[in-house]
């Protein structure tokens, strides 16, 4: 309308909304996480280990896989939220393990979720507390992105057997097509928030190239 002034109508604040946790937060968490082998030595009993030896034994690298992690330039901490007694984690983080064990630059470290709700509350996923979640962080322990409970290939695998569960017991292995998807689906991720490490003006201007 001709001569009317538009005003700002100021934002209402949610309920309950809470705050995120500062990055002095979050490497405060990170500091308390565990390596691989800790983790396990910590938290699984040992039918659990077993499960989680053995698909670390299945879990295999290409030689174009071990090349780009090698070339991972930028510190990348990453949190992993996780369970011993999980199904999706036996089958997922040893993954991870192979991946730090390629690449200098992975400072990758475990938590047990229900040891730390508090951390735990915020690496949710649609609402509920599932794990592996991993959080990528900055050199500075700025988040940058979670990414967990299942890849997609997981996902897809899951919806053409209908699968009914979303932590089953890690008791039966997927066969190693399957496997090599996963692989790849959390290589995907972990390449891309390199790249975002790698590409950002403001660590670079902290921390150079």
């Amino acid at each position: 309308m001709a001569g009317s002034v538009a005003t700002l109508t100021p934002p209402v604040p949610i309920p309950g909304a809470g705050v995120p946790p500062t990055p002095a937060a979050w490497q405060a968490a990170f500091e308390a996480s565990l390596p691989y082998a800790a983790f396990l030595d910590r938290h699984a009993n040992p039918d659990q280990r077993g499960r989680w030896d053995a698909f670390h034994a299945r879990v295999s690298l290409t030689p174009a896989q071990r090349s780009l992690l090698g070339g991972f330039a930028r510190r990348m901490p990453v949190l992993v939220l996780a369970g011993a007694w999980c199904g999706d984690c036996v089958n997922q983080c040893p993954i991870f393990a192979h991946f730090a064990a390629a690449s200098p630059a992975l400072d990758v470290r475990f938590l047990d979720r229900d040891a730390r709700p508090d951390v735990a509350a915020h690496l949710t996923v649609c609402g509920g507390q599932r794990v592996p979640v991993a959080l990528f962080l900055s050199e500075d322990f700025t988040p940058v992105l979670s990414y967990g409970d299942k890849t997609l290939a997981a996902y897809r695998a899951a919806a053409a057997a209908q699968l009914g569960q979303s932590c089953a017991s890690g008791a039966v292995p997927p066969p190693p097509d399957a496997i090599a998807a996963v692989v790849s689906d959390w290589l995907d991720q972990f390449e891309r928030v390199q790249l975002i490490l790698r590409l950002s003006g403001r660590l670079r201007q902290l921390h150079g190239d």
